[in-house]
């Protein structure tokens, strides 16, 4: 079965989401819609075989031709797409699933009302974490499964990702991002530290698997939140980025002043988690930053057991390049070897499929498998809710100076309506810059 796919944004995760469906076969790009006018991403789709390619002029209109309706487009966006599909669906439009790229919201107010408006389209919905995708942590968490069971879970977990900032000035903005890099990309590391520490299911219960090897052993709906968070402790701060000299960089750039509206550039914290049924405590730790002046973009993921570690180095590659001086005006797109990579020169670390290493294939074939079969993703829209909570949480934490305690109905209630003072452009005081 071939699913027609409307796409929305006409940015840098639409451009690797396209490259993605490139690997996958089933799915038809009928159209996108973006605020300017995508006529490069267009063209590529029609280069490359993968649909006709139409530039809508409205979401109404691309929402009644296709099947899925894909939100790619900047996070300050995604409500007020959302609203429109679903009046689209009222007045008739059917689709198939919708999927949302991380984060579901800005903050828990946002998630929420995403969900809300997905009931309204009464359609399967797909999470997009890649990520969790990966074929090395799926390979790690096979590879250990014989030892899980004889030794037991991991009992800590650290993930990270890294890069020199983002390229587009509605990332650098946090009143329009939703904060800095915690919101960008500790969703992420978030999000790999909940799933590596859980324990395989038992082969009694219900798996998730697919064509593509998913093999994600997490219960439909509830396996890949089963392990029950009990608090988060964090710390943001500004280290780079509010240096004059680079405050002047963005101000140049982006237009972006962080001597006024500051985010954060680099954060870290410790989540912990009780298992249900042996009562259990394990902890995950998560490292993000916009100040990795290396060759690019690092993600690594460590899972350390009773006997036994695994640790994924995304800048271990088995293809190396090296450029010298002389030569390096003849260098390719770097970006085309490395997302984010800062140099053309010296000793490059390039990946022969950036895309797949990444796990972004492999959600696409889950998400279309789900909505092929009336059913949601492997990760859904709750889940990218209680992903959202968790990132409020940890700047709840570092705005206070305290763990907060997500076992405190108290607690639970105030994250309800919380909103970030980073989030809402009052994050100065929190955030000191120096001259």
């Amino acid at each position: 079965m071939t699913l027609r796919y409307g796409l929305i944004g006409g940015g840098f995760i639409t451009e690797f989401q396209l490259r993605a469906i490139e690997q996958v076969r089933g799915i038809e790009v009928r159209g996108l819609y973006s605020r300017t006018a995508p006529e490069r991403l267009a063209r590529f789709v029609r280069e490359r075989g993968l649909g006709e390619g139409r530039i809508y002029t409205s979401i109404a209109e691309l929402t009644r031709a296709v099947d899925v309706v894909a939100l790619f487009g900047p996070n300050f966006t995604r409500v007020e797409c959302m609203e429109e599909i679903a009046q689209a669906a009222v007045e008739g439009a059917e689709l198939r699933g919708l999927i949302c790229e991380k984060p579901l919201g800005r903050n828990l107010a946002e998630a929420r009302r995403m969900l809300e408006l997905a009931e309204r389209v009464a359609a399967p919905t797909a999470y997009f974490e890649n990520q969790l995708h990966m074929k090395a942590l799926k390979a790690a968490r096979t590879q250990l499964a014989p030892v899980i069971e004889a030794a037991g879970p991991p009992a800590l977990v650290r993930s990270a990702e890294e890069h020199a900032g983002p390229h587009a000035s509605w990332f650098w903005d946090p009143t329009l991002q939703g904060g800095g890099v915690l919101c960008d990309m500790g969703c992420h590391c978030i999000a790999v530290g909940w799933g590596m520490l859980h324990p395989r299911v038992r082969p009694e219960s219900h798996q998730a698997q697919s064509s593509a090897g998913l093999g994600l052993d997490l219960d439909l709906g509830q396996g890949a939140r089963w392990l029950q968070p009990v608090s988060v402790q964090a710390e943001v701060a500004l280290l780079k980025w509010g240096r004059k000299r680079y405050r002047e960089q963005l101000r140049d750039r982006f237009g972006v002043d962080y001597a006024r509206t500051p985010a954060e550039d680099f954060a870290s914290g410790t989540i912990t988690y009780r298992n249900p049924e042996t009562q259990q405590i394990v902890q995950a730790q998560f490292t993000v930053s916009w100040m990795y002046d290396k060759q690019g973009l690092r993600l690594l993921m460590e899972a350390l057991g009773p006997g036994y570690a695994c640790e994924i180095n995304s800048l271990r590659s088995p293809l190396e390049v090296f450029v010298a001086d002389e030569a390096a005006g003849a260098t390719a797109d770097a970006e085309r070897a490395l997302e984010k990579s800062t140099a053309t020169r010296g000793l490059l670390a390039v990946h022969p499929n950036e895309i797949d290493l990444y796990g972004y294939p492999d959600e696409q074939i889950d998400a279309l498998e789900a909505f092929a079969h009336s059913r949601p993703a492997l990760l859904d829209w709750s889940y990218g809710l209680e992903i959202v909570r968790l990132t409020m949480a940890a700047y709840a934490s570092a705005e206070r100076g305290q763990k907060i305690d997500l076992t405190d109905p108290t607690t639970l209630r105030e994250l309800e309506s919380y909103v970030p003072k980073i989030q809402r452009g009052s994050g100065a005081d929190q955030l000191p810059i120096s001259d």
